[in-house]
């Protein structure tokens, strides 16, 4: 039961976000960086580091402990770009509909786990995000913790210490505070150091505040690649708890779309969510 669970990921999303995907076959993978939980890469950069500093510190090796929090300050005032579209292992949820799902007003796209780990090739990697402060028990400790053997000072135009910061930055992509926990979610990335190797062109966004970069994947495209349809991808579309959607017409422009299966696996929320008030 539990592996039945997992082999659908849900992305909580509103109508026009819906139209792009489905009609246009193209889904975006935003700036983690415009996300609401934009600081995340900063923080598990930082409580990375504070691991790596205790760690040294107890083992009696002070100077090289002061050498990676230098290390760590230099890095941070970097600041890389990471892109990703988001996902869900909870069908129906409550806080999902209200944090991606329009208030509830929107929908939810069910998409079969197995093809978006196969179209998920190259720059692109699906990800299960982890929610933890304590970052004792992360292998990157252990990786920076080898660097500093020998007694040689770190330098970071040293390959192997830039790897290892990249492959740190690569993780913090898919971090996020232990407190959004209960989202249980996945994320496909572009991790921040491989869109030079992207072969798809950056788009923007331009609203009356601010200009938003993200990059357009072809899902139809993607999906020939490894011999499959979109109504292969999408499982279902149901459509929020407090929406005003009339089925019918949703059905109607499914069909006139191509999408004469998936018009079969519309379905209505039973969240309880209705009548909230804004």
């Amino acid at each position: 039961m539990e592996q039945q669970k997992r082999a659908i990921l849900y992305h909580y999303t509103d109508f026009q976000a819906l139209d792009g995907i489905l009609r246009c076959a193209q889904l975006r993978v935003n700036n983690v960086l415009n996300m609401n939980d934009s600081a995340e890469m900063r923080h598990f950069m930082n409580r990375l580091c504070s691991a790596i500093v205790d760690r040294l510190e107890q083992g009696g090796r002070p100077d090289q402990a002061q050498q990676i929090k230098l290390l760590f300050q230099q890095e941070l005032r970097k600041e890389y770009s990471a892109f990703a579209a988001c996902f869900s292992f909870h069908r129906d949820d409550a806080a999902q509909w209200e944090r991606y799902g329009n208030r509830g007003r929107g929908v939810c796209i069910a998409f079969r786990r197995e093809y978006l780990q196969r179209i998920a090739q190259g720059a692109l990697s699906l990800q299960a995000v982890f929610y933890r402060n304590d970052m004792a028990g992360h292998p990157m400790v252990d990786v920076f913790c080898a660097l500093t053997q020998g007694g040689a000072e770190l330098s970071a135009q040293d390959p192997a210490v830039k790897r290892a910061l990249r492959d740190a930055w690569a993780c913090s992509v898919s971090f996020k505070h232990p407190s959004f926990s209960t989202e249980y979610e996945m994320r496909l990335v572009v991790s921040p150091f491989e869109t030079e190797h992207f072969d798809v062109r950056p788009c923007y966004h331009i609203t009356k505040e601010r200009i938003k970069k993200y990059y357009p994947l072809d899902l139809r495209a993607m999906c020939g690649e490894i011999g499959i349809g979109m109504e292969d991808l999408v499982t279902e579309v149901m459509i929020g708890p407090d929406s005003t959607q009339s089925v019918s017409i949703f059905q109607d422009y499914l069909r006139d779309n191509g999408l004469h299966a998936l018009a079969g696996r519309v379905s209505l929320s039973d969240c309880p969510l209705r009548g909230v008030v804004n």
